[in-house]
């Protein structure tokens, strides 16, 4: 099946609009998505018809929003193949999944002189945590070196890994430069040595099929917005052995199941860990946005975003001055690049007066800029909902830039 592209973009209303009288093209989805109408429609029908908080509620309102926020539970569950529902815990995004399992994981099993292992493509979401581990516990912080295209060497990833090492936690796909991970070889390889793998998926939750059993991840972080859902939702998957074992990141209602003024004990999964009032309407929304894109297929959506990747890759590379940073041989939608003698804020300026939204800067990653030996990229990150023509566009305003500097 062939995507509708025309039917898809009728299906997202901000795309119908201009921005400096000129007609919007997004290429920053690699920062967040927009948002179906579905979903906008979803978190409206909750709030102006069925609002009212979860759980412990005995009234109709209580009871009917607290079976919704379970049911969409249950569809994250499937979506990801989980072993059990209650291994999907709803958090406000990647971040705070990505906090709460160093800090928990920390605590139970981190001590003085134990090893932690991330890579050189993380987003600072998967660095500073971890550095906070290590400071608090007087552990070590070990990096997975890459190559010029961006990739792992995974020769050296398994030199890294000793009995010292506790966990590794990568992620998935690089936000600031589109590479795939063979995280599956990675888990494999960890797991050979007993260590627990934890995979930053805010990047290709909405890219790929994941089946969390098929990885064998102990952990999976993803968040919704990064998948057509509304913000300040998020996922934190953990195998069952795990998440009963690690004490509770937050603490507070819900995650408890009796308090003295003596000892508190813990609620069960997931609920351990979703301490206060969840969000429950982007938790729906979450679900909604799940069976949006699962309508749609995520092979159909992979085949047309590869599509649009190499028509970019293959535009872009025709301009003079144009350098892609990251060049893996497997990567998703987004293409980051530099212009020579130009800084990427300048142009970035000028490529939205022309009505094309992209990112700039070092896309929350210092260290791999670092290494690059650059201060920032422009980057572009397309989605099913994007075009060729839109790509065009890009191209344009690209050589715009260029005229306005030569």
């Amino acid at each position: 099946m062939s995507l509708d592209i025309k039917k898809i973009r009728n299906d997202f209303p901000i795309l119908n609009q201009q921005v400096y009288k000129k007609p919007l093209v997004y290429f920053d989805n690699g920062a967040t998505t927009q948002k179906p109408q579905v979903v906008i429609d979803e978190e409206a029908k909750i709030y102006s018809q069925e609002n009212s908080n979860i759980h412990r509620g005995v009234h109709y309102l209580s009871e009917q929003l607290t079976q919704r926020y379970e049911d969409a539970r249950k569809v994250v569950s499937e979506f990801i193949n989980s072993a059990h529902d209650y291994e999907v815990v709803f958090t406000s995004g990647t971040t705070e999944s990505i906090n709460a399992v160093a800090f928990s994981f920390g605590e139970k099993y981190i001590n003085e002189g134990d090893e932690i292992i991330i890579s050189s493509l993380e987003h600072h979401a998967n660095i500073v945590p971890w550095q906070m581990v290590c400071d608090r516990e007087k552990a070590v912080l070990k990096v997975i070196p890459i190559n010029d295209k961006g990739e792992l060497l995974l020769d050296e990833y398994q030199k890294l890994l000793s009995p010292k090492t506790k966990i590794v936690a990568v992620n998935h796909v690089s936000n600031a430069l589109g590479t795939v991970n063979d995280v599956k070889r990675m888990i494999d390889i960890a797991h050979q040595k007993d260590i627990p793998v934890l995979i930053d998926g805010a990047q290709s939750i909405q890219h790929s099929k994941i089946d969390v059993q098929e990885l064998d991840c102990d952990f999976y972080v993803f968040s919704g917005h990064k998948i057509y859902a509304p913000n300040g939702i998020g996922v934190l998957y953990g195998k069952e052995k795990w998440l009963n074992d690690m004490p509770p990141f937050m603490t507070g209602g819900e995650m408890i199941k009796k308090v003295t003024f003596e000892k508190t004990t813990f609620n069960e999964l997931p609920f351990k860990f979703e301490a206060g009032t969840p969000n429950y309407v982007a938790a729906i929304g979450l679900a909604t946005a799940i069976k949006y894109v699962q309508k749609l297929g995520l092979e159909n959506i992979a085949a047309y975003e590869k599509d649009l990747l190499e028509y970019a890759t293959k535009k872009l590379n025709t301009i003079d001055g144009l350098r892609i940073i990251g060049t893996a041989e497997n990567k998703i939608s987004v293409i980051s690049f530099v212009l020579e003698n130009i800084h990427h804020y300048d142009a970035g300026m000028i490529i939205d007066k022309m009505g094309v939204a992209v990112r700039t800067g070092h896309h929350c990653a210092e260290p791999l800029m670092d290494f690059l030996n650059i201060d920032g990229t422009l980057r572009a990150s397309f989605s099913f909902y994007n075009t060729k023509e839109e790509i065009d566009k890009l191209y344009d305003a690209i050589l715009t830039v260029k005229q306005m500097f030569s």
